[in-house]
């Protein structure tokens, strides 16, 4: 294939992956927004209200927030073995409606690995309390070939504190995937706290060129123990396993990979 041609096939994946991410967004919408019954209210005709001086409403859900966090800034070894691994999100908007940027991936000499970037929108869901609707766009960016994808799932805080976040994405050819992540905050005290993680991926149909395999393609999970010298500033060691199964551990084989990998870590967890 040309480069031209390759170009344009790129292009093609984008929009419809856009396309599709915009189709989502206006669908869930109706069944995201929910107003109380009191805000729908209307005042009678003519109806004076009073009012002081001075005061504002009682309702300000308009001021834009903003948030920055590095969550996953890290070395990782196993002695023969060396990469970088980074894991952040940067979200800004008002309560009700937000844009998030994802953005995680491996570095090692090889090149850069699992480069996944996200833009969404993000709204909180009225009905299940504590999780927010997320839908968007995925770009595979990476040493690999390029690859765009249509995301939608839902992101908060399930019983007993524990932080869950299931996501689809759908692509051209009928491609489908899925990432399910979850992590808990152990508080030893309120400086010292672990942190065990995990996030696996599934895949409907293999993709050789990217050495995916269909089914649970990979798993990577670990445990972080950091200081938080400020809420801002905590450094961390741990431990964490990465593996590969089913044809992706194949793809891995041929390529001279290990299918599995367990590495002690080292790192920062940075926010704004």
């Amino acid at each position: 294939m040309s480069a031209r041609a390759n170009f344009h096939s790129k292009t093609a994946w984008l929009k419809s992956a856009l396309y599709a991410s915009m189709a989502v967004i206006v669908g869930i919408m109706p069944f995201l927004y929910s107003a109380p019954l009191s805000a729908q209210a209307s005042e009678a005709p003519g109806k004076v209200v009073a009012t002081i001086p001075g005061s504002q409403s009682p309702v300000q859900d308009d001021k834009i927030f903003k948030h920055v966090l590095l969550d996953q800034f890290e070395g990782r070894t196993n002695g023969a073995n060396n990469e970088l691994r980074w894991d952040g999100e940067a979200w800004a908007g008002t309560d009700m409606n937000r844009l998030w940027l994802k953005s995680e991936g491996f570095a090692s000499a090889s090149g850069v690995s699992d480069g996944d970037q996200e833009f969404l929108y993000d709204r909180p869901i009225s009905r299940l309390k504590y999780f927010d609707a997320q839908a968007g766009v995925r770009a595979d960016l990476d040493s690999g070939p390029a690859r765009a994808w249509a995301a939608i799932g839902i992101e908060g805080l399930a019983p007993y504190y524990f932080e869950f976040a299931p996501t689809l994405y759908i692509r051209n050819d009928g491609h489908v995937a899925g990432r399910i992540t979850g992590f808990y905050d152990l508080l030893f005290t309120q400086r010292l706290i672990a942190e065990p993680e995990a996030e696996l991926n599934f895949y409907s149909k293999d993709d050789a060129a990217r050495g995916i395999g269909s089914g649970l393609s990979e798993l990577d999970t670990g445990v972080r123990l950091r200081y938080e010298f400020s809420r801002k500033f905590a450094p961390y060691a741990g431990f964490a396993y990465t593996g590969r199964y089913g044809n992706t551990a194949s793809y891995a084989r041929r390529a001279e990979e290990d299918a599995s990998n367990s590495s002690f870590i080292f790192g920062l967890r940075l926010w704004y």
